[in-house]
């Protein structure tokens, strides 16, 4: 957040952060390691909720699209239920997303508006009521859709590319899943920087500077960097994706076997 938020430097002076390791370093440096984990709360609070409503919206996507409980879906097919996951999340997303982005550039802006995750929903919706709280709802929409279309269509083939042959896919190895899941969050990733980049940008903007939204954003981004500002934090992102997601399908899979263990016919 703080690599895609950074004001675009004056002539002739350094940007504030020249890349991923420097930002690394200079909150380390500056704030210690909590200032690695700033804006956490929010995340955490809402983490087990969004991705239970997302796997959800998955399994939803995929059920309204079969006649059959027992019908391959094509892989068009599971983009359209992944997008449907997405819809559901930002419900749960936009308000957690807003109060971690405000939280991690109050450090590097040098002004401490906000004494933690709690103390910014209140003044946000002090401020602006309950559309200050969701405010990039859009925005977070434009990642999490269809970067959720890809993250599970990614996901399933992967799955089916590194089952042996004559194998169930439901037997996969640990290693294959955590594979197949670090590679999903890459391909996720690879879709939902721009709209992230955007998204960050908005949320974080003082009010009124964006009266257009995205397009205001887009076009400021576009006209002062260039296209590959749009890419800004993608080392940074590219790093988190593959453990971050190898671990999160990991989970998913160990908790369905442990579910359909314990209660297999509901």
């Amino acid at each position: 957040v703080r690599l895609q938020t950074q004001p675009k430097p004056q002539p002739g002076q350094p940007p504030l952060y020249s890349g991923t390791f420097d930002c690394f370093r200079k909150t380390l440096v500056g704030e210690g390691v909590r200032g690695l984990y700033r804006g956490m709360a929010a995340p955490i609070i809402g983490v087990t909720p969004m991705f239970a409503v997302c796997f959800f919206g998955f399994g939803l996507g995929k059920r309204l699209q079969q006649r059959k409980p027992d019908d391959v879906l094509t892989y068009p097919q599971l983009f359209a239920a992944g997008m449907l996951s997405g819809v559901f999340t930002t419900v749960i997303m936009a308000p957690g997303e807003r109060i971690k982005c405000l939280l991690q550039i109050q450090a590097a802006t040098g002004e401490t508006k906000y004494s933690g995750s709690l103390d910014c929903a209140k003044q946000l919706y002090r401020e602006a009521g309950i559309r200050g709280v969701y405010k990039g709802t859009v925005l977070t929409l434009m990642r999490d859709v269809p970067a959720s279309g890809m993250y599970f269509m990614t996901y399933e083939w992967l799955k089916n590319i590194l089952t042996p042959e004559g194998r169930s896919v439901s037997d996969l190895s640990v290693p294959r899943i955590l594979f197949a899941g670090g590679l999903a969050g890459i391909f996720n990733w690879a879709v939902a920087i721009p709209p992230d980049v955007l998204k960050s940008r908005f949320q974080t903007a003082p009010p009124g500077k964006y009266p257009n939204g995205f397009r205001d954003v887009l076009r400021e981004l576009i006209r002062e960097e260039g296209v590959a500002s749009l890419y800004k934090g993608f080392t940074a992102v590219m790093i988190r994706a593959f453990p971050a997601n190898a671990a999160c399908f990991l989970g998913f899979e160990v908790a369905m076997k442990f579910l359909n263990w314990i209660a297999p016919g509901l």
